[in-house]
C-alpha cells in the first residue's frame, strides 16, 4: 500500500492546491463534481446526516466516487482546522494511475472502507 508521504506527492505535482479555513466546506452532499481531493495538510471530517463520520488526515483521499461513475457527492466534507488540499480531475487520475499504479489500489481501498464504515452505521 501506499505510504501517505507517496500520496502527498502525487497531489503536490498538481497545480494550485486549494486552501480551506476550519469549519469551511468543501463540498456538500449532493453536489455535482468533476474532481477528487488529497489531503496536503489538515483534517478533513467527513458528514453524513450532519453527523461526522469520520475524520481525515495528511496523506489520505476523499471525493473519488465522483471520477468513477458516481454522478453526485455521498456526503460533505468540512475542513476540520485550516487545511490545503491537492486535487485530480479524471485525466490528472488516470495519468497518476499510470505512473504509480498503487494508487488505484489506495483510492479504491480507502472508498471501501469509508463505504463499510458508514454501511455499519446505518
Amino acid at each position: 500500500m501506499l505510504s501517505p508521504v507517496t500520496t502527498v506527492s502525487i497531489f503536490q505535482k498538481q497545480p494550485d492546491p486549494k486552501a480551506f479555513s476550519a469549519g469551511e466546506v468543501i463540498f456538500a452532499e449532493g453536489q455535482s463534481g468533476d474532481i477528487m481531493y488529497g489531503i496536503l495538510e489538515g483534517e478533513v471530517d467527513i458528514v453524513v446526516n450532519e453527523k461526522v463520520v469520520e475524520t481525515i488526515e495528511t496523506g489520505e483521499v476523499f471525493g473519488a466516487g465522483i471520477l468513477v461513475g458516481v454522478e453526485s457527492r455521498t456526503y460533505t466534507a468540512i475542513a476540520k482546522e485550516n487545511t490545503k488540499l491537492g486535487f485530480l480531475d479524471k485525466e490528472g487520475f488516470l495519468f497518476a494511475v499510470q505512473e504509480t499504479p498503487m494508487f488505484a489500489i489506495q483510492v479504491m481501498k480507502s472508498y471501501s472502507e469509508r463505504l463499510s464504515r458508514l454501511q455499519r452505521m446505518v
